[in-house]
């Protein structure tokens, strides 16, 4: 095992001291590399979570023929939108890494369960194709 994977903030550590040395011989390059490609991968997750769950409460409000909850569906898309363009904002490059459509089919699948469940409706109420671009999405003025 390496030090990465017995401990992994030491290893950061060590890494971040070497790197401001410029000690090019006590790098670790390829575990830094792949590190370094996991943060950006784990940026991209996060943005495509707050997408699923702002989906998929929109689904719910546009479906669901219950009235409790709806606040709390439109809070959350609120919520979720400002984060979504606050990490957009500071990664702008990963707008066009975003597999919206594969975030829509994950989001529409839970929508489907919560809503047969709880509404006992059909997943056939739901549209089985994304019908929201990521500019509506984050949009203050579209829906709500």
């Amino acid at each position: 095992m390496t030090m990465a994977e017995t401990d992994f903030f030491a290893w950061a550590e060590i890494q971040a001291a070497a790197l401001r040395r410029r000690d090019v011989a006590a790098i670790d390059w390829t575990q830094l590399a792949e590190e370094i490609e996991d943060l950006g991968r784990s940026e991209r997750r996060a943005v495509e979570s707050l997408l699923m769950r702002m989906i998929e409460h929109l689904l719910k409000l546009q479906h669901s023929p219950a009235t409790d909850p709806r606040r709390g569906w439109a809070d959350s898309v609120w919520a979720h939108r400002a984060q979504v363009r606050r990490l957009l904002e500071a990664n702008p490059s990963l707008r066009q890494r975003i597999d919206l459509d594969d975030v829509f089919a994950e989001a529409r699948s839970v929508a489907a369960k919560s809503l047969a469940h709880h509404d006992h409706l059909p997943d056939t109420v739901l549209p089985s194709s994304n019908p929201f671009s990521l500019d509506q999405l984050l949009d203050d003025d579209w829906w709500g």
